[in-house]
């Protein structure tokens, strides 16, 4: 049965593929839609011809069946009602997710800014500043006590710095890309050298948070500032021709609809979104949870990430819309054609020097797209390729099982290597890559010296309350 469900998915492979005519977007969005209909209708997803299933059923005479209608009804019953999926509970922002001390230090319509206190007697004068995605929350940057980011960098004598995006609801529908750059990177950036003194900063972005940055860099590079000592950009992309199948979703006609669909409600809803990275990878996401809870009868035990994956945000209409055609439709960021403030803008302007991450099995940056920043700057580049998906590679504390990671250093005038030839000249290393950054990181900084404070009151910038903050409890 398996060998023929097989040969059926080869068969439907050769029909959607190579097709005399078809444009390669419309030959993808085919194969993909087959690919979804034969996950449905995989043998693993039934009772009656899944012999692991089978077999349990046989042991246990039907009480996994029995459990897993449980589990179902009480999941259906949570999610009509409102409530918060089993074993969230056991998750508490503040409690036991982002609890690394420091303060919120400024504050406006659209970022809370957190310093995070000093662990170290001595910190080195040019502090981080941490640009996240605003599709979900900060804190996957800030998860528990052994895997957090954050309180790693501060222990390696860092002063930290946090961006916490609002979750915008309608009223901020005309929140456009120039205003995530103003009211985010560049306030932040603003309170962060005010209260370290004037220091340049070492800038993080991750995923969304990344490309944004890399706008800000680009755009201070263009009118002069010097004011980054170094940029790290983790499961980032700044080229979209290679970015992945969250193209099958973007055309002229689909961002029509979406904008239509956004214009109405003022923003994209969580839901909506939370759907299109599902089908991404059905079987994994939707198909091994159906099998593994409601027919093997077997919860799954939340996990920190599971639970900062559950706590989604909205995305305003017109900064959405921007993001779309400018970044993945048009590719104008590449291409030199992105406009900031009614000026355009390029990559090849960055002179910091650039540390890069891309995971291996990435399905939202694909490492592949997160590369071609090779292509398009004009600084020194290191690049590191570790094991793991677009967020479990990110989050890779010291002692974390199964970890390894690929590194190398390119030159501003070193020539271009392509990136499966990179790959096969690499050597794995095995362990977390979270020393390999602290370490590229101090060797860009000065020596050390005693902390700043929390915040800066004579200067304007007073603690305003306790990290986390406000604006990540926001729903």
């Amino acid at each position: 049965m398996y060998q023929g469900f097989l040969l059926n998915q080869q068969w439907w492979h050769n029909a959607t593929t190579g097709v005399e005519g078809m444009t390669s977007q419309h030959e993808d969005e085919v194969s993909f839609a087959a690919r979804q209909i034969l996950d449905v209708f995989s043998p693993s997803n039934y009772v009656l011809t899944n012999p692991e299933i089978l077999d349990k059923t046989y042991r246990e005479g039907g009480m996994n069946l029995f459990r897993g209608w449980h589990n179902l009804i009480e999941d259906l019953t949570r999610l009509n009602t409102g409530k918060t999926p089993v074993g969230l509970d056991d998750f508490e922002v503040g409690r036991n997710m982002a609890t690394t001390p420091g303060k919120v230090v400024y504050r406006n319509r659209l970022i809370e800014l957190i310093q995070y206190a000093p662990t170290t007697e001595k910190v080195h004068p040019e502090p981080i500043l941490i640009v996240p995605a605003w599709i979900m929350k900060y804190y996957i940057l800030d998860l528990g006590d052994e895997n957090s980011l954050v309180r790693f960098l501060t222990a390696q004598g860092f002063t930290v710095f946090m961006i916490s995006w609002k979750n915008p609801d309608a009223e901020d529908r005309d929140l456009g890309m120039d205003d995530y750059v103003s009211l985010g990177v560049m306030d932040a950036l603003d309170a962060v050298e005010t209260i370290s003194d004037g220091q340049k900063v070492h800038a993080l972005g991750y995923c969304l948070g990344g490309t944004l940055l890399s706008v800000a860099a680009a755009a201070m590079a263009r009118d002069k500032y010097n004011r980054l000592k170094s940029l790290t950009f983790l499961a980032t992309q700044t080229d979209f021709t290679e970015a992945g199948e969250l193209m099958l979703f973007i055309n002229d006609s689909q961002l029509s609809f979406l904008e239509d669909m956004m214009w109405d409600q003022g923003y994209l809803d969580t839901k909506q979104m939370a759907g299109t990275f599902q089908l991404l990878r059905s079987n994994d996401l939707i198909w091994s949870r159906i099998v593994h809870e409601y027919l093997m009868g077997e919860r799954s035990q939340m996990t920190d990430l599971m639970a900062w994956n559950a706590d989604a945000t909205r995305m305003p209409y017109r900064m959405h819309s921007e993001y779309l055609r400018q970044m993945f439709l048009k590719n104008n960021l590449a291409e030199g054609r992105y406009l900031v403030d009614g000026r355009p803008i390029a990559i090849s302007d960055i002179r910091a020097p650039v540390f890069l991450v891309g995971t291996e099995w990435d399905h939202v940056a694909p490492w592949h797209s997160v590369y071609k920043f090779n292509l398009l700057s004009d600084t020194d580049v290191t690049f590191l390729l570790t094991n793991g998906g677009h967020n479990a590679g990110i989050i890779s504390e010291p002692g974390h099982p199964r970890r390894h990671y690929r590194v190398r250093e390119k030159a501003k005038d070193d020539t271009y290597t392509d990136p499966d030839r990179w790959m096969a000249e690499t050597d794995t290393v095995e362990g977390s890559w979270w020393p390999v950054l602290a370490k590229w990181l101090s060797q860009r900084s000065g020596k050390r010296v005693a902390p700043p404070s929390l915040g800066a009151p004579d200067k304007g910038y007073p603690p305003l309350c306790d990290a986390p903050g406000t604006y990540v409890y926001q729903e």
